[in-house]
């Protein structure tokens, strides 16, 4: 039997921390293309966000506001989980939790390797459902 595929591997890490947590996507991508890759990939998102609500991209700090306010919560409430380490570190800087999850082909099989622990941020794991185990899911 072949070994589930990345995207296979992400959606069953994405179903385990939905059975426990709100699953939504932060986005710079416009909503029509948030859900249209949401539907075709079978993403398990509770809901979409993007800096296109508020006319604003990140790493602009409105985005992350704007995240928690629609969601009715406080920023430490929220955890921001991420292969970008800058998109990390300025949703740290308004005061969410973060969690880095590793992508080594991020940036493509001939670019340099993302990397495998940044350090500084709550939670580093190697994909979703190292994620989805670390927080009891």
């Amino acid at each position: 039997m072949a070994p589930p595929s990345a995207l296979a591997r992400r959606r069953g890490g994405l179903n385990r921390l939905k059975s426990r947590y709100i699953v939504g996507t932060l986005s710079n991508g416009n909503v029509s293309l948030l859900v249209d890759m949401a539907r075709n990939a079978g993403l398990p998102w509770d809901c979409v966000l993007s800096g296109e609500l508020v006319q604003r991209y990140k790493p602009d700090p409105e985005v992350y506001r704007m995240a928690a306010r629609l969601l009715g919560c406080g920023p430490g409430e929220l955890l921001m989980v991420a292969a970008h380490p800058d998109d990390l570190r300025a949703a740290r800087a308004c005061g969410l939790h973060t969690a880095y999850v590793h992508r080594p082909l991020e940036f493509g099989a001939d670019a340099a390797p993302a990397p495998a622990r940044p350090e500084g941020f709550d939670l580093v794991a190697a994909d979703f459902i190292d994620l989805a185990r670390q927080l009891g899911a």
